[in-house]
């Protein structure tokens, strides 16, 4: 990297920090419209990593446009003290608001809901008898379908977007809050969140490898399916099924874990 290139990162990250100063001081439009217009290009990064794994055609604008809600939402809801970064936060809002939307819409046919629903409840109660995670074979077997088909509606519930890591916390504290220092807030805010963020992190380590891979590498390390296949040396598309399994897993996991 030049010097020319740090002065001008140096620059735009001193002009950011005037900019969050100047909003919380007095919090006017015009200083929050900057803030939104900084952070746009957030927007298309989430829309364009969410869009790479809907099997449907769905226009990356309109996805755009949902997710600026989100970006509008993390700007005027950001508590820069409890110790979390601001793309961090407002990724896992502009997420949030996709996915609402998309719901929203109901735009998954009946009949692939109804499938999916047969498939998060086996999977539920298998894994609930077998006490660990299951395995796709037992999982086919389990519901009396062939591997192929279940993959199938596997990639159709991640396309869909009806399996996301947002959706399992208790309480619906967004997931990527939990990453914050729980010293920054207060005590009764931060016992409960701490507990939240332990056992979300233990549940994400009692995956089986290859699944807590890709957990890890898409909701930590925040890269796209497809850079996740690549490492793997397996397509995009099993990528998202073994993200959907996983995804499911924990969910069947925390549920266990916070009724006991």
């Amino acid at each position: 990297m030049t010097e020319a290139t740090q002065g001008r990162e140096t620059g735009s990250s001193h002009a950011i920090d005037q900019l969050w100063r100047r909003f919380r001081s007095g919090g006017d439009q015009v200083t929050r419209h900057g803030l939104i217009l900084h952070y746009a290009p957030l927007v298309k990064y989430v829309a364009g990593r969410f869009g790479a794994g809907l099997r449907r055609a769905v226009d990356t604008e309109d996805l755009i446009s949902f997710g600026t809600f989100g970006l509008i939402e993390a700007v005027d809801r950001f508590e820069p003290e409890r110790g979390l970064r601001f793309e961090t936060y407002a990724a896992n809002r502009i997420r949030g608001a996709i996915l609402d939307e998309l719901r929203r819409l109901d735009w998954v046919p009946r009949r692939v809901r109804a499938r999916c629903r047969q498939v998060q409840e086996g999977m539920a109660e298998l894994e609930h008898r077998l006490q660990r995670t299951c395995t796709e074979e037992e999982l086919a077997d389990h519901l009396e379908l062939d591997i192929e088909t279940l993959r199938d509606t596997l990639a159709e519930m991640a396309s869909g977007g009806m399996v996301a890591i947002e959706e399992l916390t208790p309480g619906g504290v967004p997931f990527a809050e939990l990453l914050a220092d729980p010293d920054a807030v207060d005590p009764g805010a931060a016992a409960e969140s701490s507990e939240l963020r332990r056992l979300l992190l233990d549940t994400v380590a009692g995956l089986p490898d290859r699944d807590r891979s890709v957990v890890v590498l898409y909701y930590f390390e925040s890269m796209t399916l497809q850079q996740i296949a690549g490492i793997l040396g397996v397509t995009e598309s099993r990528v998202s099924q073994i993200h959907a399994k996983a995804v499911l897993s924990l969910r069947n996991r925390l549920m266990t874990a916070t009724r006991d």
